[in-house]
């Protein structure tokens, strides 16, 4: 494995701290390991699987990655508006994650449901991503 996993999941975490639209919805409340107690809404950059692509082991990673959104917002009007920002701030965005170069980074799909409690929400959000070193 390289280090392009680490690389893109700062960069990904970055363009998420730094996005207006993601502010709007949860602050600075965006994750990696969720604290004990975190206000609601909240996003986690969660889990993630790296493969070399390429005919003959080429340079080239190809990133699954999963964002999930809590919110206990009283149904799912809170978790959709998050979710949309999310979507917004990564989308085609031409990050830069440090010593690798992104091709590109595309919205796959999400998943909405509501928790066993009845109270919360969670959206799964999953995005392709395709990297190469750089240099």
């Amino acid at each position: 494995m390289t280090s392009a996993s680490w690389a893109l999941q700062q960069a990904v975490f970055a363009a998420l701290s730094a996005d207006s639209g993601v502010q709007e919805v949860a602050g600075e409340r965006i994750f990696d390991a969720v604290p004990r107690g975190a206000a609601f809404p909240y996003i986690v950059v969660g889990e993630a699987t790296e493969k070399q692509t390429g005919a003959t082991g080429g340079e080239l990673s190809e990133h699954a990655l999963a964002i999930h959104i809590w919110s206990r917002g009283g149904g799912h009007r809170e978790i959709k508006q998050a979710a949309e920002a999310v979507c917004e701030a990564l989308d085609g965005a031409a990050l830069a994650p440090g010593g690798h170069s992104l091709i590109g980074l595309c919205f796959l799909s999400a998943d909405y449901s509501r928790e066993s409690d009845g109270e919360t929400y969670r959206a799964v959000l999953r995005f392709r991503a395709v990297t190469e070193p750089s240099g």
